[in-house]
C-alpha cells in the first residue's frame, strides 16, 4: 500500500535523492508563457513553470519568478503583462524564449507580436488564447524565520481574453484541442494534453 515502504526526509537534511523531487511531484504544471514590456516600450517574453489560476471571479493568476528578472522589472514598471497559452505545435518556440542572452525573444524565436486591446504589452499571435492582465500584488515570498526569499509571485487580474475560435465546441472551451504543454520536472521534461488523457467525474454535490 501506498506509504507503507516510503522514501522519508526533513527538507532541511537535504532530500536524499540524485534531483529534488518537487517538480516532478507536482505536476505537470501549466506553463506561464508571459510576455511583458519595459517602460521604454521594449518588449519581452518568457516562460514560467511556477504558474496558475488562483482565482475565478474576479479572475486572477499568477507566476512566480526565482529571482528578479526582465518579466518582473516590466510588470513592476508598468503593471501588465499578458499570458500566452504554450501548445505542443509551439513548444520549440517556447522553449527559445527561455534563453536568458536573447535581446528579442519574440523576433529570435519567429513568433509574431500583435498588440493586446486593454494593456500595452504585446500578444503572441501563433498563441491560441491570451490573457491580457493587470498587476494586483508583487510579492516577494518569505521563509519559516520570516526572511525574505530572492523569489517574487506576481499577480494579475485577467482583463481581456482572445480564444480562437475552433477551440470553441457550442461555446464550450475544449482543453485537449489545443493541445497544451506542461511542465512536468527536471530541466527537459514536459507533458502534452490529448483528448486520450481527458476523463470526467462528477462532484458528489452535483449527483442530486
Amino acid at each position: 500500500m501506498a506509504g507503507h515502504d516510503a522514501h522519508y526526509y526533513r527538507v532541511a537534511d537535504g532530500t536524499g535523492l540524485p534531483h529534488d523531487p518537487l517538480n516532478s511531484i507536482i505536476g505537470p504544471r501549466p506553463i506561464g508563457w508571459i510576455s511583458s514590456q519595459s517602460a521604454e516600450g521594449v518588449p519581452n517574453l518568457a516562460p514560467y513553470s511556477f504558474f496558475n489560476a488562483f482565482s475565478y471571479r474576479p479572475p486572477i493568476i499568477g507566476f512566480s519568478s526565482i529571482g528578479w528578472k526582465d518579466t518582473v522589472t516590466n510588470v513592476d514598471a508598468t503593471g501588465e503583462f499578458v499570458w500566452n497559452l504554450a501548445t505542443a505545435a509551439l513548444a520549440e518556440q517556447m522553449n527559445r524564449t527561455s534563453e536568458s542572452t536573447s535581446t528579442d525573444e519574440f523576433a529570435d524565436s519567429g513568433l509574431t507580436p500583435v498588440p493586446s486591446t486593454c494593456v500595452t504589452p504585446p500578444r503572441v499571435l501563433e498563441s491560441p488564447v491570451n490573457f491580457e492582465c493587470q498587476l494586483t500584488q508583487l510579492i516577494q515570498l518569505r521563509n519559516l524565520d520570516d526572511e525574505t526569499v530572492p523569489t517574487w509571485l506576481v499577480l494579475g487580474q485577467v482583463v481581456a481574453v482572445h480564444i480562437d475560435r475552433h477551440l470553441l465546441v457550442d461555446g464550450v472551451y475544449d482543453t485537449a484541442a489545443a493541445h497544451p504543454i506542461l511542465r512536468a520536472g527536471g530541466p527537459t521534461t514536459y507533458a502534452e494534453i490529448t483528448p486520450e488523457a481527458i476523463f470526467h467525474m462528477t462532484r458528489p454535490d452535483d449527483r442530486g
